[in-house]
């Protein structure tokens, strides 16, 4: 008689509770613990254990071991495309470090940049660029970083110009017919992309606007205590850098990249590495100070400071200990904490899929969903929801648009009001949460915490309660004509066997 392989059982609420029961109480403890500094390891800990949680809870319901190892890499492999764009990212910061573009940057920022205005200026700067590219990751990576390090030396807070960084790039990230959010949100909820960004502009323009009035109020609260003095400033990176167009040159490059589509690992490393070569031309005496080795001759020295640079990090030496730290840091060893974070929670999110706990934490949600506000308030909190858990956005997006696409179209809601929901809720919350692939590349690349950050990315936070409201409101759902034959509940084996489309298959690069 054949062998005949048991079927997993479908688990309890009570299953899909444990580990993320396990999960809170573990980061909760880490962050008692350690602090600020439980990102460093402490979190990533915490997550892993969490994950073998899930993984005994999947053994006792009949999942095998082999099939929830394989689940949790295939999870961690659809964000190699995210982790390389990382390390590029880290590259390029320590290349721009070293040939001046930062210090470059910054010089022609202290003196144009008023303190006032400075959080509404990042904010439309970076909203204006990654509507032009369809980029947030982008925009973060390279002008976020130049803004940031420009706002210690105006003396304004780190911590709210990131959060304008991200309102800036996730706005026009999301408005962007470029960006791959905003392509996948539709395909998921079958309508097409135009469509989709004018049912968006309901919701994403007002909360856009509202942002940017109160970071003018920001800038009229600001007290630039501890700012550069600008002449001083201006002298010591001027002594230390060569500054100017020439160290500008490859920015322009990777963002030319980026609107031409060029991947974005290949579009960092371009930059990182015309930034060396301008450097070893340019900046050789902070790169021989930088090396320290006399051993060598000088251009196998200034071949290692530019290998160091993008490895490991630079360490500027311009006389001035403000500019010193202002203009140090970058490499890819800088992101290893950030990748792994990315890598246990994506493990965490691929068992917990795996196994149907997702699935079973969302189903009550579905199920009292009967009325239109109900079933677009539903949507955004499962979108949200799998954002906390399962830690990436397009396991969100995708995910969220296959369980609730039916029941949209057997009430004849129009599914542009779907793709919008869940693109504000999916997409700009992404950044707010630490442990989120989005989250973690936004911390580890700008190098503020996403604690710090999170209350002042005003876009990100009003998006989805303006969305949140109009749903409630009954405002802007649209309506089709039924579909006839539709069941508004998916078959329950079907939906216990998720996602239809999995993570992996979704390119992990915005």
């Amino acid at each position: 008689m054949p062998h005949q392989t048991q079927q997993p059982r479908k688990p309890s609420m009570g299953d899909a509770l444990i580990p993320v029961g396990f999960l809170v109480l573990a980061l909760a403890v880490s962050v008692y613990l350690y602090g600020g500094d439980s990102i460093g390891g402490p979190v990533q800990f915490a997550m892993f254990l969490a994950m073998i949680v899930a993984a005994l809870v999947g053994l006792k319901n009949g999942h095998t071991f082999a099939g929830m190892s394989k689940a949790g890499i295939d999870s961690v492999a659809s964000a190699m495309g995210a982790i390389f764009i990382l390390l590029s990212v880290g590259a390029l910061i320590g290349a721009w470090n070293m040939s001046g573009t930062i210090a470059t940057m910054t010089d022609w920022g202290l003196q144009i940049l008023s303190p006032t205005f400075f959080y509404l200026t990042t904010a439309i700067i970076c909203a204006l660029v990654a509507l032009g590219i369809g980029s947030s990751w982008t925009v973060m990576g390279t002008i976020g970083v130049a803004l940031v390090a420009i706002s210690e030396g105006l003396g304004v807070s780190m911590a709210m110009t990131a959060g304008a960084v991200i309102s800036g790039a996730y706005f026009g990230d999301k408005m962007s017919p470029l960006s791959e959010t905003t392509n996948l949100a539709p395909a998921v909820a079958g309508t097409d992309i135009y469509t989709h960004i004018r049912a968006m502009m309901s919701t994403t323009i007002p909360s856009f606007i509202i942002a940017l009035g109160l970071y003018t109020f920001l800038g009229f609260q600001v007290n630039p205590e501890g700012a550069l003095q600008v002449d001083a400033a201006q002298v010591f990176i001027e002594g230390a850098f060569f500054t100017g167009i020439i160290p500008m040159i490859p920015l322009v490059i990777v963002i030319v990249m980026a609107v031409r589509k060029i991947p974005p690992t290949l579009a960092n490393i371009s930059g990182a590495l015309s930034e060396a070569l301008i450097a070893m031309i340019w900046q050789q005496e902070q790169i021989l100070a930088f090396v320290g080795d006399t051993d060598l001759s000088r251009p196998w020295a200034l071949l290692k400071g530019a290998w160091s640079a993008m490895a490991n990090g630079f360490i500027a030496d311009t006389g001035s200990e403000r500019l010193d730290e202002l203009l140090s840091g970058g490499g890819m060893e800088s992101m290893l904490t950030t990748v792994w974070l990315i890598m246990v929670a994506l493990a965490f999110g691929g068992v917990m899929n795996h196994c149907g706990f997702l699935a079973r934490l969302i189903e009550p949600l579905r199920r009292r969903a009967r009325s239109d506000r109900g079933i677009v308030t539903a949507t955004g909190t499962t979108a949200i929801g799998i954002n906390l858990i399962a830690a990436d956005q397009y396991l969100a997006i995708v995910l969220t648009g296959n369980v609730y696409k039916e029941e949209y179209a057997a009430k004849g809601i129009a599914p542009q009001t779907l793709s919008r929901e869940i693109e504000d809720t999916a997409t700009v919350t992404s950044p707010l949460i630490p442990w989120n692939s989005c989250g973690a590349y936004a911390a580890g690349v700008l190098g503020v915490e996403t604690v710090a950050y999170f209350p002042f990315a005003f876009f990100n936070l009003i998006n989805p309660v303006l969305s949140f409201i109009y749903a409630l409101l009954g405002m802007q759902i649209k309506h089709v004509q039924p579909e006839s034959g539709v069941s508004p509940s998916p078959h329950e084996a079907d939906f216990y066997g998720v996602s239809g489309r999995r993570a992996d298959e979704v390119p992990l690069e915005d």
